[in-house]
């Protein structure tokens, strides 16, 4: 017969003073017992390392609340008489924190301002002579570092609150939105660039001197100025352009003309922090015009427009940014025709016969057709550019032709008849006190200039984006950059050439980190957005304190310049009189 299971009932402790056990335990009796306090943080059981209480903040963080945790605690650890041999092995240099180098370099200067009594007395202990050349460091770092800080606040302050911008035109209430494009989707447009076909080509270029290339800030050679005549004409001015649309007036492709200044400025928009504006003129069934407006700033040179703090001085100051970007576009005109010269009689014999052409003909390349834009009527000598009509293939049915510019040649290398065709651009420096960030081009340039040239490029990406992607555009070869200082940075119309930089155009859009077909992907969607809008006129608007493209609807009579109005008064007012008659 089975047993029955056996049940004890549990000692029950009553305790009529309180609540729980009455007594001890006896598997926990002579256990010793440390109190604590239930908003005590319990934390690691043993730290081997140290760095937990490094810091006198941690000190008493884990500390109990009750009964202490001192060395009087039951649970302190004392040495046994065998670990008084003990030594580590460990002999590296134990890293301090903050605070005890704080309170050391206290210490050490309450030691170098005691009395001299004090020292020979013994209270304080006299430095020694690497710890004074140390002090004498740091008290010299810590000065430049005030002087630098007062700089940089007195230009703060002088500057007064950062500013809104004002948009490059003023945006009537009449006109109406038609599209809004954020950057950000448009940083993530990709397509392969389309390869060129070249229509025509015009103008007169002269030779780049090479003499240039060996100028450095031991030997810097004064910017002169140069009178010459600069023709920045927009896309429907072009006299070469109405030839060209005839050959497609009964295509069923669209056709797209601009100029390489415009193409470069949309393609590489996404870098751009100042407002700008395209006129966009949709004419016919299958044309698409993009102009810049009469009297507008589109053609000036910005300066440090991508900067942390551009500048933002009032219109009266030299440094004030229309004036600053009038004195870029100076700088650039004159240091492109100032680095021409005449093609040099001691070349090899095999391209001699080349040679004598050219210093026949003036020691200028003559370009295919003569220049479009000259004038009998203008006085003055026009200056070296080349004109490069181009036809790109942007997608099945349409179609890009763009003017694109080049300001130099080269002579054909030995063995060679190949001129080859550069881009000239010039970086300008002008008050490198001022400027965050920015180093004294006279100090800095011979010996690092890939951390100048970084400069530039974080203040000045936009400007630096677009003439890379003109000199690509133009199936340049080089691309050559002149640095141009101020002679006194209180002086805005005396310069020097302080060096001069080339690079090849796509090898330099690698280096600046500007995805080409990025560009192109860019100027496919917007072209995309203005063919599938009505036959009119628009304005591509960059907002100026936001990183926004807007196109407007604009009236067709916008943007006319007044000698037009005039000549269409003129030709109403005959055709009255016709009529009178």
């Amino acid at each position: 017969m089975a047993s029955k299971p056996l049940f004890l009932l549990p000692e029950i402790q009553d305790n009529p003073s309180g609540w729980g056990p009455c007594a001890v335990p006896s598997q926990f009796k002579d256990v010793p017992y440390q109190p604590f306090s239930k908003s005590d943080r319990l934390g690691k059981a043993s730290d081997w390392t140290g760095s937990v209480y490094s810091d006198k903040k941690y000190l008493n963080r884990y500390q109990p609340q009750i009964g202490g945790g001192g060395a009087g605690s039951m649970y302190s650890y004392i040495h046994d008489e065998d670990d008084v041999g003990y030594r580590l092995v460990d002999t590296s240099k134990v890293q301090r924190s903050v605070y005890q180098k704080q309170r050391q370099r206290i210490t050490q200067q309450r030691m170098q301002r005691a009395p001299k009594e004090k020292r020979e007395k013994g209270l304080v202990q006299p430095l020694t002579k690497a710890q004074k050349s140390r002090d004498r460091d740091r008290m010299r770092q810590e000065r430049r570092w005030r002087k630098n800080q007062r700089g940089r606040i007195y230009y703060s302050h002088s500057r007064g609150p950062q500013k809104l911008r004002e948009p490059s035109v003023e945006v009537k209430g009449e006109w109406e939105i038609v599209q809004e494009v954020d950057f950000q989707n448009l940083a993530k447009l990709r397509i392969d660039p389309p390869e060129p076909e070249d229509l025509k080509q015009y103008g007169t270029m002269g030779f780049y001197d090479k003499s240039y290339d060996r100028v450095n800030t031991k030997n810097e050679k004064p910017l002169r100025g140069i009178n010459r005549i600069f023709h920045k004409v927009t896309t429907s001015d072009d006299p070469v352009i109405p030839e060209l649309s005839q050959k497609y007036k009964d295509s069923e492709e669209l056709i797209v003309f601009a100029t390489d200044a415009i193409l470069s400025t949309l393609m590489t928009c996404t870098r751009s922090v100042y407002s700008w504006d395209i006129v966009a003129q949709r004419v016919g069934k299958n044309f698409l015009f993009l102009d810049k407006r009469d009297k507008s700033q589109f053609d000036l040179m910005t300066v440090n427009e991508t900067a942390v703090e551009p500048p933002q001085d009032d219109g009266s100051s030299m440094n004030a940014p229309a004036n600053l970007a009038l004195e870029a576009t100076f700088i650039n005109q004159n240091f492109s025709q100032q680095v021409l010269r005449k093609v040099s009689k001691k070349l090899t014999f095999l391209h001699s016969l080349l040679c004598l052409k050219i210093e026949e003909e003036g020691a200028v390349h003559q370009f295919g057709d003569p220049n479009p834009f000259v004038d009998e009527e203008e006085e003055g000598e026009v200056a070296s550019v080349g004109y490069r009509y181009r036809k790109f293939q942007l997608s099945e049915n349409v179609q890009l032709i763009a003017r694109c510019e080049l300001d130099a040649a080269l002579p054909p290398a030995p063995g060679s008849t190949d001129i080859q065709c550069i881009n000239i651009k010039a970086l300008n420096e002008w008050d490198p006190q001022i400027i965050f960030g920015a180093s004294d081009w006279r100090h800095k340039l011979d010996t690092q200039r890939g951390a100048v040239l970084a400069t530039e490029l974080k203040n000045n990406s936009f400007k630096l984006a677009k003439w890379t992607m003109s000199a690509i555009l133009a199936g340049s070869h080089l691309l050559k950059f002149g640095y141009v200082s101020r002679l006194h940075p209180y002086n805005s119309t005396k310069h020097v050439i302080l060096g001069t930089q080339q690079y090849r155009p796509k090898d330099f859009a690698t280096q600046i980190n500007l995805d080409v077909h990025n560009s192109w992907g860019i100027l496919r969607v917007v072209v995309d957005l203005l063919l599938k809008l009505a036959p009119g006129k628009y304005l591509i608007l960059k907002d100026p304190n936001k990183a926004v493209i807007r196109i407007y609807n604009v009236p067709q009579a916008e943007f006319e310049s007044e000698e037009e109005d005039e000549d269409d008064d003129d030709d109403a007012g005959s055709g009255d009189d016709d009529k009178s008659d």
